[in-house]
């Protein structure tokens, strides 16, 4: 391993029994993790060693133990290797095909470009205008200059200067268009509620399409990794699982059109026609909303300003390797924070977590609290807060306020992550649907106690997900009192499949 190592041979996955002579299968990994990080790791065991690997996932990062024997391999050993391969490759690319983006860190457009290509797993090269020679080689041969970037350079075609999300979605053969003139189901909205949905819908065989504004997962599908998601001991990364999601819904046929956003929705007799802002249409017999929700803003002076350039709200598991070596300060005390805070870590020099409360015990899952304390690396602030984000044209340092106190003082980081709440993306429903003060759609039984009360014009009672217009569902974190938990969400966009179906079946 060390020779390959050497050699810059990387390899993809060691698989070892766990009792050899001289040493145990975890002490051998253990040993590899340390030469080669990233190499997949499948120990062969017992069932009497069952707690051994269980320890190991956290104390080595081993990615799957198996239990011996493995018969017939075609079914247990197979698909097992052949995840861990594909996770492997996913990261692990050679450069033939890749795309390109030559950009300036501190610049909005960049960074929308290449969230857009992280968050649709399509693998690029980032060169920075002010760091690699290649990047100003490269802006020459294409005739550009800095009003031009970010400059994207795709295998096929001429180079993109500063393309739009649906130019790059187009040029990268990405859907943005439905293909059919009416569907049954219409889910707005790619994230796991949405995909659970497309899934459900696809193969109980329901002409489905998805519509997303920029790519699918949503939230989750930033995160670094879901470790209380029901079958996956090691935990999952959200892009991991859109990933999976994204294929299963296209293997059952429902359709995904991207880089779209919605502006609207009619009720043309019994079809519903949701509009889009570039003036296209999808037409649908059913709806489902599952937009989720956005982090809150920062209402500290200056951070507006700044945009894209020091000030994030959320993060890809993507970003962390650009703050390697820095200071990052990451403002939440929610599960998304914890992990954000806890992918930073592995890479930052040092992580700054601002809590507004006196504990995260009620706010966080308690297996992510003490992962954050044991790191050594991430300092936590109880009862602090951000009133001010300074920089010309980036953050160059922020200003801390002691919420007890009152006490102010600067900090240096060109970092800030926020995840400070969540408000609901149903704007563009205006009073189309009954929403509560927030924006959160009232849905079921609660439409009841809407106001007004006279909104439900059917002499039926609306299904536990239907809102106030008959045939149009929520789903997941836009919902009212929903439970904003992945697995909440996912099962919410499998219960409206069914709701759907009854709907359907009343028409």
């Amino acid at each position: 391993m060390a020779e390959l190592a050497l050699r810059d041979r990387p390899v993809a996955l060691l698989v070892s029994d766990q009792r050899m002579p001289g040493m145990t299968g975890i002490e051998l990994m253990a040993a590899v993790r340390e030469t080669s990080p990233d190499t997949k790791l499948l120990l062969l065991t017992a069932y009497a060693d069952t707690d051994v690997a269980i320890r190991a996932i956290n104390d080595i990062g081993l990615d799957y133990y198996m239990f011996k024997p493995w018969e017939p391999p075609e079914q247990s050993l197979y698909p097992v290797v052949d995840d861990l391969l594909a996770a492997w490759r996913q990261t692990h690319r050679d450069g033939e095909g890749t795309v390109r983006v030559v950009g300036h860190l501190w610049s909005d457009r960049s960074y929308d470009v290449r969230m857009f290509l992280a968050r649709n797993h399509i693998p690029y090269v980032w060169l920075d205008l002010e760091r690699d020679n290649e990047a100003r080689r490269l802006l020459d041969l294409a005739g550009a200059d800095v009003a031009d970037l970010p400059l994207v350079l795709l295998p096929e075609g001429g180079p993109l200067r500063s393309p739009t999300s649906v130019e790059l979605a187009e040029a990268l053969g990405l859907r943005t268009r439905a293909e059919q003139p009416l569907y049954d189901l219409c889910i707005v909205g790619g994230g796991p509620a949405g995909l659970a949905a497309a899934v459900y819908a696809a193969s109980e065989g329901l002409r489905t399409v998805v519509v997303e504004r920029d790519a699918p997962g949503g939230q989750a599908g930033q995160s670094a990794a879901i470790e209380n998601y029901l079958g996956f001991p090691k935990g999952v990364s959200g892009s991991d699982l859109t990933h999976r999601a994204v294929a299963q819904a296209a293997r059952f046929g429902a359709e995904t059109v991207l880089a779209q956003e919605v502006v609207g929705l009619e009720q043309r007799g019994p079809v519903h026609a949701v509009r889009l802002a570039d003036g296209g249409e999808v037409e649908s017999r059913a709806v489902l909303v599952a937009t989720g929700v956005s982090y809150r803003r920062l209402a500290a002076e200056g951070a507006e300003r700044l945009g894209s350039r020091g000030v994030y709200y959320g993060a890809s598991a993507a970003e962390a390797a650009q703050t390697a070596g820095q200071t990052v300060h990451v403002v939440g005390a929610a599960n998304s924070a914890g992990q954000a805070v806890l992918n930073f870590a592995k890479v930052a020099s040092r992580v700054v977590m601002l809590v507004r409360g006196d504990s995260l015990e009620a706010s966080m899952s308690q297996y992510l609290i003490a992962r954050i304390e044991s790191a050594d690396n991430v300092e936590v602030r109880y009862r602090t807060e951000v009133v001010a984000a300074h920089g010309e044209d980036h953050l160059e340092r922020v200003t801390l306020a002691d919420r007890t106190t009152g006490d102010e003082h600067d900090e240096v980081t060109n970092w800030l992550f926020v995840f400070i709440g969540a408000l609901p993306r149903t704007d563009w429903l205006d009073d189309t649907v009954v929403r509560d003060d927030k924006g959160f759609l009232v849905t079921g039984p609660d439409l009841q106690q809407a106001d007004p009360p006279d909104r439900w014009a059917l002499t039926r009672a609306p299904f536990a997900l239907e809102t106030s217009v008959p045939g149009v569902f929520a789903a997941g974190d836009v919902r009212l009192d929903s439970m904003k938990r992945v697995a909440s969400a996912v099962g919410e966009g499998a219960m409206s499949v069914y709701l759907v179906h009854r709907y359907l079946a009343s028409v």
